[in-house]
C-alpha cells in the first residue's frame, strides 16, 4: 500500500515536471522567433576593410528538453530536509551538555528547568547516560560530566 502511494505521488510529481517542460520549450520557440524578427541586416559598405564575422546564431535544441525534465526530476524529490535531521541535537545530547557544563553538579530540578522534559523521561536519559559512561552520579541525585 505504501509503494502504491509512493507511485501515485511519483506519478503526479512526473506530470507535473512534464507541464513545466512544455511551458519552457513555448517560452523557448517565442524568444527564438522574437530574435528572428528583430534581427537587424549588416549594410554593405564600400570601405577597403573586410566586413565583420558574425558568430552564428545558437538556438535550443527542442530534443534537449526531455533531458532537462530528468535531472528536475530528482530535484523535485527534495521534501526531507537532510540537514536539519543532522544538526538537531538529541535529548542525550541535551541533557549531557547541560550537565558537563557545570561545575558543581546538577540535579533533576535544574534540568527540569532548563530542558522542560518530564521526570521519567529525565530519569531515563540519566540512566542511560550513566550506564554508557558519559556522566557520573557525584551523589545522590546529583550527576557530573564523566
Amino acid at each position: 500500500m505504501i509503494e502504491k502511494r509512493l507511485l501515485q505521488v511519483v506519478s503526479k510529481g512526473l506530470k507535473a515536471v512534464t507541464k513545466q517542460t512544455e511551458k519552457l520549450i513555448k517560452a523557448v520557440d517565442k524568444l527564438e522567433k522574437a530574435q528572428t524578427v528583430k534581427k537587424p541586416q549588416a549594410k554593405a559598405k564600400t570601405t577597403e576593410r573586410a566586413p565583420a564575422k558574425s558568430a552564428p546564431a545558437k538556438s535550443a535544441p527542442v530534443k534537449s528538453a526531455p533531458v532537462k525534465s530528468t535531472t528536475v526530476k530528482s530535484s523535485s524529490v527534495k521534501h526531507i530536509p537532510a540537514k536539519k535531521q543532522a544538526t538537531a541535537q538529541t535529548d542525550t545530547d541535551q541533557i549531557v551538555k547541560i550537565i558537563k557544563g557545570s561545575k558543581m553538579g546538577v540535579d533533576l530540578a535544574t534540568l527540569r528547568k532548563k530542558t522542560s522534559f518530564g521526570d521519567t523521561k529525565i530519569r531515563n536519559i540519566l540512566s542511560k547516560a550513566c550506564k554508557q559512561g558519559k556522566i557520573k552520579r557525584s551523589g545522590r541525585g546529583i550527576y557530573v560530566g564523566a
